[in-house]
């Protein structure tokens, strides 16, 4: 309950901020003065300030809605051995990748999993799950962090982000566009809008967005093998692939949806259901490692 109260608050939060930065560039509607046709220049800055806006003010707030999300308490100071191994083992591979120290946290989940997520790369969030820590061997856990900490110094949350807001663009300049179309042609709607443009545009919106989102998956899969070289390089390819056939008898609990593809695993999926994952499956990523490194399958 908690996290649909969190969820539904930032949302309110972010169009609120939106409504008003449209209020501030003098947006106040795609018609043209006379109400009938759309004003395209006004639609696109219209599309763009909710659809990149939206996604970038997500990326600004990610670190905190993570940590409420998945109650992750981050470690100022290690107090345990293991605690200080996971402290130590993070810095490495921020050195060794070029970054800035990310915030270290642990959260509680019985299922192995970890995610980095931050606004910038140098200024990130790298957590794991108490199940990862207890569940799989110490030369494993270091490769899922050098496949967070390669997420980090790719850019990965940044890029996502610049994927997922022009692809928002374009989903709402679009089905705005079919909307006034059939508003205007097929219900003869003269000025402003009929109830069939609010119809229509909610459908188109949807319907694009479900093709649009297979685009941004399929990157976020890209990434995921970028990452699974770069945690092969930090911490070698024969940990990187121990630690992802422990993952497959991990089970399919995922991170919260909001920061499913920020995680090591994406879960199960059919193989319609992979036009829409954020991660390949565990079998291909494998594959993928022992290609790269000449390992025999």
């Amino acid at each position: 309950m908690k996290r649909i109260a969190l969820f539904l608050a930032t949302n309110i939060a972010i169009m609120i901020v939106l409504s008003v930065v449209l209020w501030l560039v003098g947006i106040e509607s795609i018609l043209d003065e006379q109400g009938v046709n759309l004003n395209y220049e006004s639609l696109l800055v219209f599309s763009a300030i909710f659809g990149m806006g939206g996604s970038f003010i997500s990326l600004a707030l990610s670190k905190f809605m993570a940590k409420r999300m998945t109650g992750a308490q981050v470690i100022a100071e290690p107090r345990t051995q293991t605690e200080q191994w996971l402290f130590q083992t993070v810095s490495k591979h921020a050195q060794a990748a070029g970054v800035s120290m990310p915030e270290v946290a642990i959260f509680e989940s019985p299922q192995p999993n970890a995610f980095a997520t931050g606004a910038r790369k140098n200024s990130a969030l790298v957590a794991v799950s108490t199940g990862l820590l207890q569940h799989m061997r110490p030369n494993e856990v270091d490769a899922v962090i050098g496949h967070e900490i390669s997420h980090v110094a790719n850019g990965d949350m940044v890029t996502l982000t610049l994927v997922q807001g022009v692809v928002n663009t374009f989903v709402i300049f679009f089905s705005r566009i079919i909307g006034h179309t059939i508003d205007r042609v097929v219900f003869k709607t003269e000025r402003g809008y009929g109830p069939a443009y609010f119809i229509t545009t909610i459908l188109a919106q949807i319907f694009l967005g479900i093709l649009a989102s297979t685009i941004v998956m399929w990157f976020s899969r890209q990434r995921e093998y970028r990452a699974d070289a770069g945690a092969a390089r930090l911490a070698g390819a024969p940990n990187m692939i121990a630690a992802l056939e422990a993952l497959k008898g991990g089970g399919d609990e995922a991170l919260p949806e909001q920061l499913n593809a920020f995680g090591i695993s994406g879960g199960t999926k059919s193989r319609f259901g992979m036009l829409f994952a954020s991660h390949p499956s565990l079998d291909d990523r494998i594959a993928r490692l022992k290609s790269e490194g000449g390992l025999a399958a």
